[in-house]
Order: C-alpha cells, then sequence, then structure tokens
C-alpha cells in the first residue's frame, strides 16, 4: 500500500497555506496533490536514469495560482467549454460569465482550479479533498458539494474518483487537466509519442471550440486513433478541424461506454518505454496537444513551451447543456454525479 505524507507547500498571494501530499508506492511511483486545486502536482516514476518527471507543471504555488494554464488541475463545476455562456433548465435561462474569448465559458472560469480545497481525508495510498460552491456563483446554479479521491495502487495505477451533489438541479462535469510528457517534463516536445484513442467518433468544432452538433466518425480524417499514430504525424495537416485548433484539442467520444471503466486511450514514449494507460467510465475524453502553451515559465524555472504536453481530459462532453443529442450530465437535487478515471504507468 502507497504511503502519504504532508508538507507545506508555500503561500498564495492572500497568505493563505497551500499543503502538498504525497503518495510513494512500493515500486517508487510518486504522487504529489496541492489542496489548492485539488491539483496533480508531480508524478515522479522510477526509471534507470532517476526518478522520471512526467507532468509537466509547476514547483511553486505562485505558478498554480498566476501562471497556469490549468496543469494538473481539476476544472469544474462544468470542465471545458459552454456556448455563448448559457444554458437552460426546466425553461429557465441561466447566463455565466465568459472568460475565454467573452464568447465562452470555459472550466468553470477556473473555479475548482483557483480554490483552496478542504482536504476531508488523508491517509495511505489516498488523499480526498472537498469544496462546496455557493450557489450562483459565476452565474452557474446550485451549491455544489464535490469531492474528489486520488488514490494511488502498487500496481501504477492513479485513481480519480468524483462524488458531486447539488441542491439544485445543474449539470455538473468536472475533470483533471494534467499535461503529461512520457519522456520527462523537460525533454522537449510530445510529437514523436504515440497515441490510440478508443474512439471512433468525435464532436466537430467551430472557431470558439464549441462543438457544431451530433458526432462524424475520424475514419479518414487526421483525427483517426483507432490504430496507434504518433501525434506529430498529422498534427499540421490541411484539414479543417485542426486549422481552427491549432493541432489536436477535441472530444472523442469513446467506444461502448456505457458506464462502467474502459479503456479510452493510451500512450507511449519509445525513448523512455513507458506507456500510460487511461481507463474511465465517462463517455468522452479531450485530446489537447498542448497548441496553446507558449513558452511561460515552469518547473526549474524551464520554458512550457507549445506541445511540450498533452491532456486526456475524461469528460462528458463539451456544451453538453446546449445539444441534447449528447450523453447527459443534468443532476437532479440531491442525485450524485459520481465518476471514475485511471491513469497507469506501465513499461513498454
Amino acid at each position: 500500500m502507497a504511503k502519504t505524507v504532508s508538507a507545506a507547500f508555500g503561500r498564495l498571494s492572500d497568505g493563505r497555506t497551500v499543503t502538498k501530499y504525497t503518495m510513494e508506492n512500493r515500486g517508487g511511483m510518486r504522487v504529489s496533490l496541492l489542496d489548492y486545486g485539488a491539483h496533480v502536482q508531480s508524478i515522479l516514476l522510477p526509471h534507470s536514469g532517476g526518478p522520471l518527471e512526467v507532468t509537466v507543471g509547476f514547483d511553486d504555488a505562485d505558478g498554480f495560482e498566476n501562471r497556469s494554464n490549468y496543469q494538473g488541475a481539476i476544472a469544474g463545476p462544468y470542465a471545458n467549454r459552454i456556448g455563448g455562456g448559457r444554458f437552460e433548465i426546466d425553461g429557465v435561462e441561466y447566463r455565466l460569465d465568459q472568460n475565454e474569448k467573452g464568447v465562452t465559458t470555459l472550466h468553470g472560469c477556473g473555479e475548482y482550479t483557483h480554490t483552496l480545497w478542504e482536504t476531508a481525508v488523508a491517509d495511505d495510498g489516498a488523499v480526498t479533498f472537498r469544496y462546496v460552491r455557493p450557489d450562483g456563483l459565476h452565474g452557474y446554479p446550485g451549491a455544489i458539494d464535490a469531492r474528489v479521491t486520488y488514490a494511488l495502487g502498487d500496481d501504477g495505477r492513479l485513481s480519480i474518483r468524483y462524488d458531486c451533489v447539488s441542491d439544485r438541479k445543474t449539470y455538473i462535469n468536472p475533470t483533471n487537466h494534467t499535461y503529461f510528457n512520457l519522456g520527462g517534463f523537460d525533454s522537449g516536445d510530445i510529437l514523436s509519442h504515440t497515441l490510440q484513442l478508443n474512439a471512433s467518433r468525435f464532436t466537430p468544432v467551430d472557431e470558439y471550440s464549441i462543438p457544431t452538433g451530433g458526432t462524424l466518425p475520424v475514419a479518414g480524417t487526421p483525427l483517426d486513433f483507432t490504430a496507434p499514430h504518433a501525434i506529430g504525424e498529422r498534427i499540421d495537416a490541411d484539414f479543417g478541424q485542426l486549422r481552427l485548433t491549432g493541432g489536436y484539442d477535441h472530444n472523442f467520444c469513446i467506444d461502448g461506454a456505457d458506464g462502467t471503466l474502459r479503456e479510452a486511450a493510451s500512450a507511449e514514449c519509445a525513448a523512455t518505454g513507458l506507456r500510460m494507460n487511461v481507463y474511465t467510465t465517462l463517455p468522452g475524453v479531450q485530446f489537447y496537444a498542448g497548441n496553446f502553451l507558449k513558452g511561460g515559465l515552469g518547473r526549474e524555472g524551464k520554458p512550457m513551451n507549445r506541445r511540450c504536453g498533452f491532456c486526456l481530459e475524461t469528460q462528458y462532453y463539451p456544451d453538453t447543456p446546449n445539444r441534447p443529442e449528447f450523453p447527459s450530465c443534468l443532476f437532479d437535487a440531491g442525485e450524485h454525479c459520481v465518476s471514475e478515471t485511471v491513469y497507469e504507468f506501465v513499461r513498454i
């Protein structure tokens, strides 16, 4: 069983202390978490040349507070985008703050990401963070009691379990936004990584990355990862969907999704011999190739350049509140939204 220790990580600009929790399993894998934003701060894997850091992020509280592109964060209450910053529930329109280009609501306006969560439980091999949001913040309905539990197994599996319940009928869709580089955080871009997605369809988007409606097959397009491909092989192809998003930044519809834990994706780095398998109970996964990273300073003061990390964000589809054809994430008052995602690290 993994062991868990805690330590001060630094202070926020308002003086509050951020606490780091580090879990280490019997194989020497270490996962560090922060109560600020319920972030994954670090994943260190045992490697022949010494511990290998496979997340792109920060080693100080200021980075997570002021320089973040959601590195390692929990995003919510509704991850990804809501078109026009609006939706209706039972004929009542709710208007949300529009924090992206003045047009869309992205990642719940960073609410979960920039909140100091309560540590509900911290024991050997597991940490549970809790945040109760006020009804109406950023225009979003419902006082939601959100709990996120991270658990590290001796089998190299990091499990993330979400359990959220609201006092009002509302949409709920949290995710984790860790950027991965299986070559190591400072090894350059991730274009040589190979990726496989168990998804034969995706949700096409417009110029604001909002779904245009329905789904399309990936077959015959650069978005087809049903067989393994290098991420960089087709990322700059002359294809409309890639031009709109500057590369991969799309929701993929997981084949056979039925609420049970199933494999959604796998990524490999030949240089280090590492593979990461992703399992989830959710219907979608957002593959984002770090197209909009612009060289901000991250871990050890090194720049986080374009495409230096990739994200596999498990989720309900983007803009589901305005797309009745998508799997629903509308929950009644008192109804729990429960999901699980697992990141498994193995040798090739």
